[in-house]
């Protein structure tokens, strides 16, 4: 085993063991509400899994430090570039976030594009640290402004675990892209990838906003702040200009990056799915955003809560972050190469190569 292996095996180990002492020792998580509409038991859980994810982290580093006596691995990922944008990237993840969730009527979440841009340009360390502190300050620090969100906090792990994915398929070339491929190949790259996604909506999403009267993409209710319905213009057209983005790489440049895009962000969004599930949980289902209505038609069909949250997740968290890698991936293709090789990843990361 290589020397980076063992270290993150090291640093897993640690973080699984400080997160199963914390669940044994805290013993059942207290679901009453103090008001916030956020049970005491979600922010418990959350702050069980923050600790044990940074004793891993600190495990990580200090076998790293054992091995060479340096901690390049880690200290590389944070230049000034990356400390510059991880600030924006969370302005970004709050922004978007906040307006799909108060103004937008869809099963999806758009709060990780920042948090995947930092992953994928600078590494996972960053790009998990960008997810935590965006959801920490989101719930927190801007509480009692419009875009405060009581129920970010309980789902930091969640964007950490984002954020980490991100540099981890970043620096396997997930976000390259591959113009020029041969018709045959970028064709059945793009119909598996589309076929998955497309079954997940048609079985998924589609007969559920059918039963409850159709697709509404603007809550139709009249108490959202005209700033969030502002923003959501400005968010559907941003996803408009991604998919033209995405069909101009597919059909002139023939790019086959578009189709690992595709795969690594519905593999990001089951495992986020599967994460994520007992802490809806744990908050009984509601968690503010536009996926409330799947939990709630899935207990109409017969399922149990913790049934109903993870095949809500099972659906809506595949094609969030599906959305979000294509808005990423296009919006990499739009900066200079320049300008994302100086990142610590960036040229790795973001590079083209002929398939």
């Amino acid at each position: 085993m290589s020397a980076t292996w063992t270290r993150v095996g090291v640093g897993v180990v640690a973080a699984v063991v400080a997160v199963i002492v914390g669940v044994v020792t805290t013993g059942t998580f207290d679901v009453t509400d103090p008001g916030t509409g956020v049970p005491q038991g979600a922010n418990n859980f959350m702050l069980i899994l923050a600790i044990g994810l940074l004793i891993g982290f600190i495990a990580y580093g200090a076998m790293e430090w054992l091995q060479t006596r340096r901690l390049d691995s880690i200290a590389r990922q944070f230049d000034t570039r990356t400390i510059v944008l991880m600030p924006i990237a969370i302005a970004i993840n709050i922004v978007l976030g906040q307006t799909v969730g108060a103004a937008l009527k869809i099963p999806v979440y758009l709060d990780s594009i920042g948090t995947i841009l930092v992953g994928v340009l600078a590494g996972p360390i960053p790009g998990a640290l960008t997810g935590l502190l965006a959801n920490l300050i989101w719930t927190f620090v801007l509480a009692g402004t419009p875009f405060g969100q009581p129920y970010a906090w309980p789902y930091a792990i969640v964007a950490a675990e984002i954020g980490l994915l991100a540099g981890i398929f970043g620096y396997f070339g997930f976000f390259r892209s591959r113009p020029n491929t041969s018709p045959t190949t970028l064709l059945v790259g793009i119909v598996v990838a589309l076929a998955i996604l497309g079954g997940l909506a048609w079985y998924g999403i589609l007969p559920y906003y059918a039963d409850l009267g159709g697709f509404q993409f603007f809550v139709p209710s009249g108490n959202v702040d005209p700033l969030f319905v502002a923003l959501g213009y400005i968010v559907a057209a941003v996803l408009v200009l991604a998919a033209v983005g995405l069909l101009v790489l597919l059909f002139r440049r023939r790019d086959l990056g578009v189709a690992y895009v595709l795969v690594g962000g519905a593999i990001c969004g089951v495992i986020s799915a599967l994460i994520s599930a007992p802490i809806t949980a744990l908050l009984g289902g509601v968690t503010g955003s536009g996926t409330d209505f799947l939990v709630a038609a899935f207990q109409q069909a017969g399922s149990s809560l913790q049934e109903a949250v993870l095949q809500q997740g099972l659906i809506s968290d595949p094609i969030d972050k599906t959305i979000t890698y294509v808005v990423v991936f296009t919006l990499l293709g739009t900066l200079s190469r320049r300008f994302t090789a100086r990142f610590p990843q960036g040229e790795r990361a973001v590079g083209s190569v002929e398939a």
